[in-house]
């Protein structure tokens, strides 16, 4: 890869001797591959064996999850926030593991639409829960930098599954949490819409 982006650089018209570049090809080496290092994360070895059985029925969100990835279309980031919620049925995840899953597919080439579904998609076939909803806000460079330049727009995308979809109460109580002002959430720390969290890792 350093060869391509030496390549690269001299297609840009630049010196790639010259000082500050010199070691520019190593840095965006290990940069891209850190950058999409999800391509490399197994998903069942990623939970593991943190799903626990518990007796709790009611909504669990993750909210404001920070999140970066890379726009296939144009390699320039986007970035935001990821907000996560489930109905266990039975069992539960252990809470660091969503934003460990969010993780995992951020850290590919992605586009937001795609990304969204898949983090989703995937809680709800490793938890099997009732119902997963998932939303996320984000910024993409690639509409920030270029093309129509527009620094202040966002992009929101969502998927909902089970009773997120069939319930309209549900749902609704799902966007009012990750809206409402205050609380524990506001820390961006992981924390269960009644406040609780098992800490589990």
């Amino acid at each position: 890869m350093e060869n391509l982006i030496r390549q690269l650089l001299a297609a840009l018209g630049e010196d790639v001797n010259r000082e500050g570049l010199r070691e520019t090809p190593r840095r965006v080496d290990k940069s891209l591959r850190f950058l999409t290092s999800g391509y490399k994360t197994d998903i069942d070895a990623l939970v593991n064996d943190a799903l626990f059985t518990v007796d709790y029925n009611e909504m669990v969100i993750v909210r404001d999850i920070d999140l970066y990835s890379l726009c296939e279309h144009h390699l320039l980031p986007f970035f935001g926030k990821c907000h996560v919620a489930y109905v266990p049925d039975g069992r539960v995840i252990g809470l660091s593991k969503i934003p460990r899953i969010v993780d995992a597919f951020a850290r590919r080439l992605q586009v937001q639409e795609r990304l969204t579904s898949q983090i989703a998609q995937t809680i709800q076939a490793k938890v099997r829960p009732l119902g997963v909803a998932v939303v996320m806000e984000a910024t993409h460079l690639c509409m920030a930098m270029r093309g129509v330049e527009k620094q202040n727009s966002v992009t929101v995308t969502s998927e909902m599954l089970g009773v997120f979809q069939t319930d309209a109460r549900t749902r609704a109580e799902f966007l009012g949490l990750i809206r409402r002002p205050g609380g524990q959430g506001d820390t961006g720390r992981s924390s269960r819409a009644d406040g609780t969290g098992d800490g589990s890792s």
